[in-house]
């Protein structure tokens, strides 16, 4: 029998890393760098590598992601996302379509993390740009295509209506990801939380404020194989 792995000391005084996620869930660990030190998250990845173990980090700033570079020099790092990934390849994509819609161009960060945690995932994905309620011919030029995806994640701020919208047009279930981008009286994301959650399409799932990385897993689970 297999001796339970101890964490180096440094490590342990902060951290206990979830190496068996990936057997255990079938996805592999996630590390949220934010609100941690470049040096916790350079000793993280240090122990990643140790082990071997697929890992996304989230929310990396530039000084996360310099620690994790520096052990992890081969690691896919999207700035914009603020997203590291290692091994840097996806794994052959399976199971059902997944496509990502940024309402506005300054909603992507949060739908490009959406993105390529789907991808990452082992899914096959595609993003599409500023398609938001303003302009409602940019979504319907894609309908075609959401269509024929297994599950849509659409990240919205404002009055957070697009979700709605795709989600009266199409049959696949949406999973909405409001973001914190809007004036004044958008309260940080807070109003298009509260109008997603009070959809009156139905088949609508939502998740917390700028969290691409849940939105992209829930999407990942549920164009997981065998999903038909």
């Amino acid at each position: 029998m297999a001796e339970a792995w101890t964490p180096p000391t440094e490590l342990a005084a902060f951290a206990r890393l979830d190496h068996d996620r990936a057997v255990r869930r079938g996805y592999p660990e996630a590390v949220y760098c934010e609100g941690k030190t470049a040096r916790q998250v350079g000793a993280i990845a240090a122990a990643v590598r140790s082990r071997n173990t697929s890992t996304l980090f989230t929310r990396a700033g530039a000084e996360h992601a310099a620690a994790v570079l520096a052990e992890l020099p081969d690691a896919r790092h999207d700035p914009e996302a603020r997203l590291l990934v290692w091994p840097p390849e996806p794994p052959a994509p399976s199971g059902g379509r997944v496509m990502v819609l940024a309402a506005g161009t300054s909603d992507l960060p949060v739908a490009r993390e959406a993105e390529l945690t789907a991808r990452h995932l082992g899914r096959s994905c595609e993003l599409v740009v500023d398609v938001g309620v303003a302009g409602l011919h940019r979504v319907l030029a894609h309908l075609d295509r959401l269509r024929e995806a297994r599950v849509v994640v659409v990240a919205a701020g404002m009055d957070g209506a697009l979700p709605s919208v795709v989600a009266g047009l199409i049959a696949a279930p949406v999973v909405a990801v409001p973001t914190s981008v809007g004036y004044g009286a958008a309260l940080g994301g807070l109003a298009p939380l509260l109008s997603m959650l009070n959809s009156c399409s139905p088949g609508v799932a939502v998740v917390n404020i700028d969290n691409g990385y849940g939105a992209g897993h829930l999407a990942a689970q549920i164009a997981a194989p065998g999903g038909e």
